[in-house]
């Protein structure tokens, strides 16, 4: 048996590892509901994570928001309409294909996204600073070979004007929760 917070060496390794990475993201799970409760307009999770998509900047067709979001269309158009009722989301028809609409954050939504970010940024910090250095050098070593191995970008550094990365499920670089 191993001591508490030291994964035990061999068969186990696979299991210990599993079960810290499952209280870490119920952690950061936590860290992002908290982050996303002070938002005024009562956005839940899955519509952030929507806001999240749409702060790439380009205006977005309704099935691809669907397919990168991995729900149904009638799921996308539900969370968009809501966004839009707050003032987040706006719809416009695509002037290239009048059947079409795109989707896009109005600056309240992009203010959102930058303020639910901030404090998460925030909170992950005061977590962060409480552990030693070379704890922090294990963690980043560690996260860093978990996220390649998972095909997830690197979040952005602060200041960085490029969109935050996400990867929820296809494999191809996203903007960020």
């Amino acid at each position: 048996m191993s001591e508490p917070g030291v994964p035990a060496r061999g068969v186990d390794d696979v299991e210990a590892v599993t079960r810290a990475v499952l209280t870490a993201s119920r952690l950061l799970v936590a860290i992002s509901a908290r982050s996303l409760s002070a938002v005024e307009e009562g956005v839940t999770l899955p519509q952030f994570r929507m806001l999240v998509v749409l702060s790439r900047g380009d205006a977005t067709k309704l099935v691809s928001l669907a397919e990168h979001l991995q729900v149904a269309p009638s799921t996308a158009m539900r969370m968009v309409d809501r966004l839009i009722a707050v003032g987040l989301a706006e719809r416009q028809t695509n002037p290239g294909n009048r059947r079409e609409t795109l989707l896009r954050l109005t600056d309240e939504g992009r203010r959102t996204v930058a303020e639910v970010m901030a404090r998460r940024r925030t909170e992950v910090e005061a977590i962060v600073e409480r552990l030693s250095p070379d704890q922090r050098g294990a963690l980043v070593g560690a996260l860093d070979a978990f996220n390649e191995a998972g095909g997830e970008p690197s979040a952005p550094v602060p200041g960085d004007t490029e969109a935050y990365p996400l990867e929820w499920g296809d494999g191809e670089a996203g903007p960020g929760v």
